[in-house]
């Protein structure tokens, strides 16, 4: 009968057996299975076999019974009397949130000692009022004094107001919540432990919250013991261990014990050199310098890794994070139950790489390397790398065969063509590169200004490269040694993260990539990003990388650009791209230019989306050649209002005007006239490249000079939207930016700048009013490199 229980995936309720159950069944015969207790009903199997924690902090999101724990910082306000509404009503909303999607929650919280001290407080206010005010009358009263008041009697006073407070949160979620107090006796003493064990199970099995705390109230002073030692061996001395004690005992997936910190720093926060920790392992303890506890409370940071490595000893996975932050408490536990970079992960399995922090490190030493070689020999690492790419061509090949017979079924087909490689297309990204490498000679410290400041004293604009760049591509491997090159001729260092349906492809391009820069000893320059970092988390890395530039779909890069904190984003969101073609355009150019924009990759971001056409054109012969071609490219037509007008019966009205097809689907509506046509693209375009197929050399330039994209093109396809064919070797993406690069981003687009000032002996007090020097402000000669 056991057997059959516990191979079953269901809870099951066994009420007339229940007693046979507890007296017949001997708990050393049921120990070894881990998912019973000693309770009288089976609990749901977990998503996963209990024994190991998580080794990833994606894996987090399986987590199905969770322990949050919640500090005295957190619960309490700052003035240690009284509590965080606010915070506590948050976390409440998310552990509601967790609970109603099947997972079991529990809740170590402190607080009862700071709701007792208010309490306690206000009655010994109002009682010295009362009694002064009887012996010396109301107008009388002297400044009162209150006494220290005993940390067990503010417990016992706020105790009951704390768990109604929790009960009335709760409610308003339709979640009923249990209280226990619990001592260390409970835990120690065989018959309490088994019932406690007992009790929380039944409370979880009935989807009620338990509550858990210290008995402060009876509990004696910590004291100092050897405990933390082994499995087994555990003191509950403040509501850190407790909470790690409970986790293992509950046999739970996931400890989250939040503080008022990020979460554990190699140093005490606040100090200049702090770096928050992102995962912690066993034996990490050495390379930590632990602070002071926290400003109320029992446990320090060094009690709480205590506590999480012994829970994570235990089999339950640890996460320590910031549980006051107002920016962050509103989802902090919802964010690490899904796997968001938040806090200090602990975990027993070390990665076989470096952390993407330390490849961030890697690239920006790696970069200003970089930065200092001649332009010739960043040239000669380019070059290399052009080589590398023709020479090893059937590894290449090879790779990506098995790239693409993984993503088979799975991709759609324009993703498909993106991901192929072929000898063609490494060849043409040979002959990119060594472009790039040309023209890279007179790019790093070049100098744009020069002024003399006054006598002596004279001002230089040289370019520099950004820093550390952030390339996140989805499908396309060969995107990879075109922003390698770039990132080496601007001197950058580079972070690359690609799709995983390009791995094997991405893999032996980085490695080629290593190879080339090795022969100037800057191999670590360029990094390939092979954890499992989310693209979110990458982009939180503020204090690592300067720019990111996203290559992908519109998706991608609006994902990115909202996730993106504090690290300026390089590209475009959408690539609706407008063709106007006026009253006199060409009917000989009219049919190529716009199979050309729209047929030729309609899954690329410089693809036509739109086709305006003048009135005037409309149930002419011109019309009708346009209407037969795209009819024999198989493109679907959507009618906007105006051109659906026009016609009796008109193709399916186009749902929106500002609309980026990615394949075989046009637009087309009707206007007026030119101002008309710019006025469209202005409310529905999205900046990237617009174009007018006219004769009226006017007309043009009124088109050219008026549409404000980053691309407007004069009787020419959108499809010469790119840097390769604008002469820059290659592009990192295209830019609707107003700000910095703009249009196909090259290697200018890739350079920043900074001022040089070289003087002798120069104070700004000599230029005073009553000083001796005045400023004159020459503009220099610049100098001409000498560019072979």
């Amino acid at each position: 009968e056991i057997g059959k229980i516990t191979a079953s995936k269901w809870r099951i309720e066994i009420p007339t057996q229940a007693v046979w159950l507890q007296n017949r069944v001997q708990p050393s015969a049921i120990r070894h299975v881990r998912s019973w207790s000693n309770i009288p009903f089976i609990t749901v199997p977990l998503s996963r076999a209990h024994g190991k924690s998580f080794a990833h902090r994606s894996e987090l999101k399986h987590a199905k019974r969770i322990v949050v724990k919640l500090g005295s910082a957190v619960v309490t306000r700052g003035d240690e009397c009284g509590l965080a509404l606010g915070r506590l009503a948050s976390i409440v909303e998310q552990v509601s949130v967790l609970q109603n999607q099947g997972r079991e929650m529990m809740l170590v919280t402190s607080g009862a000692v700071a709701f007792g001290k208010q309490r306690l407080r206000h009655e010994i206010l109002l009682s010295q009022s009362v009694r002064q005010a009887l012996h010396s009358g109301q107008n009388q009263l002297k400044e009162m004094a209150i006494p220290v008041l005993e940390a067990r009697a503010c417990a016992a006073a706020g105790q009951s107001g704390l768990m109604a407070l929790y009960e009335a949160m709760f409610t308003q979620y339709s979640i009923c919540a249990a209280q226990i107090l619990v001592t260390n006796l409970d835990f120690h003493d065989e018959q309490k432990r088994r019932n406690l064990n007992g009790t929380l199970h039944e409370l979880l099995r009935m989807n009620i919250v338990p509550i858990i705390n210290t008995n402060d109230a009876v509990v004696p002073p910590a004291e100092p013991n050897s405990d933390l030692q082994g499995v087994n061996v555990i003191s509950v001395k403040d509501n850190d261990s407790l909470a790690a004690r409970l986790a293992v005992e509950m046999k739970t997936d996931l400890l989250i014990v939040l503080s008022d910190v990020e979460g554990l720093f190699d140093s005490p926060p606040g100090s200049d050199d702090a770096k928050l920790i992102d995962i912690f392992y066993p034996g990490d303890q050495q390379s930590v310098t632990f602070g002071t506890k926290s400003r109320v409370g029992m446990g320090g940071m060094e009690a709480k890794v205590k506590a999480a490595l012994w829970a994570l000893q235990g089999g339950t996975s640890v996460v320590i994070a910031n549980g006051t932050h107002p920016k962050v408490s509103g989802h902090v536990i919802t964010d690490i139950v899904e796997g968001k970079k938040v806090g200090t992960f602990f975990s027993e399995v070390k990665p076989a790489g470096p952390t993407v922090e330390q490849q961030g490190e890697m690239a920006r030493s790696g970069g200003r390397m970089l930065a200092t070689l001649e332009p010739e020999q960043r040239a000669e690492i380019i070059h290399h790398l052009a080589d590398l790419l023709t020479d090893q061509r059937d590894e290449i090949l090879l790779a990506n065969k098995k790239d693409m017979e993984e993503a088979e079924g799975r991709l759609a087909a324009p993703l498909l063509k993106r991901l192929s490689l072929s000898t063609s297309k490494l060849n043409s990204l040979a002959i990119g590169l060594r472009q790039i490498a040309s023209s890279s000679q007179d790019s790093v410290g070049r100098v744009l200004r020069r002024t003399r400041i006054a006598k002596n004293l004279e001002l230089e604009q040289v370019t520099v490269p950004i820093g550390v760049l952030l390339v996140i591509f989805e499908s396309r491997p060969d995107c990879l040694p075109q922003v390698a090159a770039l990132a080496i001729a601007s001197g950058n260092g580079l972070l690359l993260k690609g799709g995983k349906e390009a791995a094997h492809s991405n893999r032996i391009l980085h490695l080629l990539t290593q190879e080339a820069l090795s022969i100037h000893g800057v191999k670590e320059a360029v990094q390939l990003v092979n954890t499992r970092e989310e693209v979110e988390d990458l982009c939180r890395l503020d204090k690592m990388i300067d720019l990111i530039i996203p290559r992908g779909s519109s998706q991608l890069v609006r994902d990115i650009q909202k996730a993106a904190k504090g690290i300026p984003v390089m590209g475009h969101s959408e690539g609706i791209c407008h063709m106007y073609l006026d009253s006199e355009a060409s009917v000989d150019k009219v049919t190529r230019l716009v199979r050309d924009s729209k047929c030729e990759y309609p899954a690329a971001c410089n693809a036509l989306e739109t086709l305006l056409i003048h009135r005037d054109l409309l149930r002419t012969p011109l019309f009708d050649q346009i209407i037969d071609m795209l009819r024999v490219e198989q493109v679907k037509i959507h009618a906007g209002p105006k051109f659906a007008s026009y016609l009796t019966f008109s193709p399916s009205e186009v749902k929106s005007l500002r609309t980026e097809y990615g394949d075989l689907e046009l637009c087309i509506e009707v206007v007026d006239n030119v101002q008309e046509a710019i006025d469209h693209i202005h409310k529905y375009g999205s900046s990237h490249t617009d174009v007018i197929v006219t004769e009226n050399e006017k007309t043009a330039e009124f088109f050219l000079q008026h549409v404000d994209s980053a691309c407007v093109f004069w009787n020419a396809s959108t499809r010469f939207s790119d840097g390769y064919r604008f002469g820059l070797g290659a592009e990192v993406g295209i830019s609707t930016s107003r700000i910095h690069a703009r249009g196909p981003v090259g290697l200018e687009g890739l350079l920043t700048t900074k001022w040089l000032l070289r003087g002798q002996d120069h104070v700004v007090s000599d230029f005073s009013e009553h000083g001796s020097l005045k400023y004159l402000h020459e503009n220099l000669p610049i100098p001409q490199r000498n560019i072979n």
